[in-house]
């Protein structure tokens, strides 16, 4: 008989690891998540959305909807390019593209913004080029682009990575063999192959987006109505103490990343067993 089948744990542990995991999660997850709603609706639902309303939420929203929708494309195609280079092909500095790819996870996003400040900056090594041509990157959208696709730049290609590895490149050379070329088998082999991991990568990139504070603080500006995204106009809010209108956008910001969860949930029960085939590759 396997070892498997004679041994089993005790009850009380089992019972016990789900209490604690249950209360661990309610008061790290559940119960801050409940409080930022009740506080958004402490006022009534009028205030609600009026502090929704307002012209500077309505800005802070589109801008965060704005910056997303930029970086998230832009981190898609890098991540599909970056995976399809390190699991398809050998070439020299593979292994340093990998950690390449990786940095962002390990350095804090505030050193991520000040990147962008010492490159671009009235100060940094390009600022007097660019005030030459009367260009300036950084208190604009621009600089939060490139601060909000260097913070989520790892997520898409994370994803993918580690699937391609395992599915080979047995059928992209198949087709290449039969006479496809590079974007005929890019388009008809390998993103197919690729599409729930990708989906799911490009869910997470998104969520990430949206939330990012601390690159886009610095690069910001702090200037309500231009360059003020979603976070930090909850700051700003917040440090106004206009708790409701600041908790209010707070839980419209928490209800996208619900949004992208549960989206994320309904694509993984639909295509359940589309993707148990798929990791089985």
């Amino acid at each position: 008989m396997s070892r498997s089948a004679t041994r089993r744990d005790p009850g009380w542990m089992v019972n016990a690891l789900i209490v604690v995991s249950v209360i661990y999660f309610a008061l790290v997850l559940l119960l801050p998540l409940g409080t930022v709603f009740a506080e958004a609706l402490r006022k009534g639902l009028g205030a609600y959305l009026a502090a929704i309303a307002d012209p500077e939420a309505q800005s802070a929203i589109w801008l965060t909807l704005i910056v997303t929708a930029i970086a998230v494309p832009l981190n898609t195609a890098f991540g599909v390019a970056a995976a399809w280079a390190v699991t398809k092909f050998e070439f020299w500095g593979k292994n340093a593209l990998v950690t390449l790819i990786d940095l962002p996870f390990s350095i804090s996003p505030v050193i991520s913004g000040l990147v962008f400040v010492l490159l671009y900056g009235a100060h940094g090594w390009f600022g007097a080029l660019l005030d030459n041509y009367n260009v300036q990157i950084i208190f604009t959208v621009t600089a939060l682009v490139l601060a909000t696709t260097l913070v989520t730049l790892p997520f898409v290609a994370r994803e993918l990575i580690p699937l391609m590895q395992s599915q080979g490149a047995d059928e992209e050379a198949a087709a290449v063999t039969l006479g496809a070329g590079a974007w005929r088998t890019l388009f008809f082999v390998t993103l197919p192959n690729i599409r729930w991991a990708l989906m799911y990568g490009v869910l997470l990139c998104t969520a990430r987006a949206m939330g990012e504070f601390g690159a886009v603080s610095v690069v910001s500006g702090h200037i309500r109505g231009q360059t003020a995204t979603m976070p930090l106009q909850i700051e700003i809010l917040y440090n106004e103490y206009n708790s409701v209108a600041a908790f209010s956008l707070a839980s419209l910001l928490a209800f996208f990343a619900l949004v992208t969860l549960a989206i994320k949930t309904a694509l993984e029960a639909r295509f359940a067993d589309d993707l148990a085939a798929q990791r089985l590759r």
